[in-house]
């Protein structure tokens, strides 16, 4: 055989092989229904992805009855979101499950879940070590999938004329160096900080992480059990104040969302501007600052995520599945129909 044939020849079997071997890699991927995705922090495995446009074209949702449970904040997203999973996937039926004791929330979930009293759990903020390392103790790990972006917003009374603060002047009034409204160009009119008990919501432990940096709050703040009876307080009193989700404060009618900044002159509303009156409301609402919240101009935002266990059980393929589920195009919409910012 000539030189010129052999040269040929070996062409031909390399095209060949390479065609062999992207074909293999190509059913392995895709024909399998396997999906890759990035590594997030503190795992060894790729996290399963969704690239669907709708609920049922998710792969791998396992059937049965799965708990979960977790976060507050992750309450317009159950409603919401949720109820059509249910309709679309009947196969895969979903129970939030409360604590036995003490108020749900993302570490109670958490807890939970290390207790494989749940499937997967709802958090707004990340894992910790410590619970990291009580998994670990436990023969699994802990996979975090952010899903969604949501802001923490501030709550005034109606009637108080300021135009925001700074995150210095809210770390301030929580930690009782700031105690009266004229402090930060207000009335005369003393402050009363509400919050929930630290213990009791992943929102909590977020602002005492990222605001107070980590100090204690200050004897002014009065500790009220749920969001809910907080705004009350705040839209019957001149002097009160609360954080909470963006999405549980923007459109509410008895409440002023504040604009907030790390700076003086850098006020970033959490709502759509123009501000609507509140004598407008409920006809008219104030709308989340969606295009601040994914840009980072506001200051003050955080992701939701689906916490998985990664045990190689029916549970990690709930946990992952339902995560796939809100990552998809009907998903995303949806999150941002119950008032969240959509991650994708």
């Amino acid at each position: 055989m000539s030189q010129k044939n052999e040269t040929a020849v070996l062409v031909l079997a390399l095209v060949i092989t390479l065609g062999l071997v992207g074909g293999i890699f190509w059913w392995l991927t895709r024909g399998s229904g396997i999906k890759l995705g990035p590594i997030s922090n503190n795992q060894s495995q790729p996290v399963g992805l969704s690239n669907g446009s709708t609920f049922t074209s998710v792969a791998n949702v396992p059937s049965g009855l799965f708990s979960y449970g977790g976060s507050t904040t992750w309450a317009p997203i159950r409603e919401v979101v949720d109820r059509v999973i249910q309709n679309d996937l009947t196969q895969f039926r979903l129970r939030y499950t409360s604590p036995t004791s003490g108020a749900p929330g993302s570490g109670s979930g958490i807890k939970m879940l290390l207790n494989n009293q749940l499937a997967f759990s709802q958090s707004s903020r990340s894992l910790e070590p410590g619970e990291y390392q009580q998994a670990q103790q436990s023969g699994f790990k802990l996979q975090e999938i952010p899903v969604a972006i949501d802001g923490i917003a501030i709550a005034v009374n109606p009637d108080l004329d300021i135009p925001g603060l700074t995150i210095a002047q809210i770390k301030d009034i929580y930690t009782s160096r700031i105690t009266n409204w004229q402090q930060v160009g207000g009335p005369n009119v003393p402050i009363i900080p509400y919050s929930r008990r630290p213990e009791e919501g992943g929102t909590v432990e977020f602002f005492v992480e990222n605001i107070l940096g980590k100090e204690k709050f200050g004897s002014t703040v009065q500790y009220i059990p749920t969001t809910t009876q907080a705004l009350r307080e705040v839209g019957n009193n001149r002097g009160g104040i609360y954080y909470a989700s963006a999405t549980e404060v923007v459109g509410q009618c008895s409440v002023k969302p504040m604009p907030v900044g790390r700076k003086s002159d850098q006020l970033v509303p959490p709502y759509q501007p123009p501000f609507i009156p509140l004598r407008e409301c409920p006809q008219q609402r104030n709308r989340l600052n969606a295009a601040a919240f994914q840009s980072g101009e506001y200051p003050v935002t955080r992701r939701l995520f689906v916490i998985v266990k990664q045990n190689g059980q029916t549970d990690e393929q709930a946990g992952v599945a339902y995560a796939n589920l809100l990552l998809t195009a009907q998903g995303q919409e949806l999150i941002s129909q119950a008032g969240f910012v959509r991650i994708r």
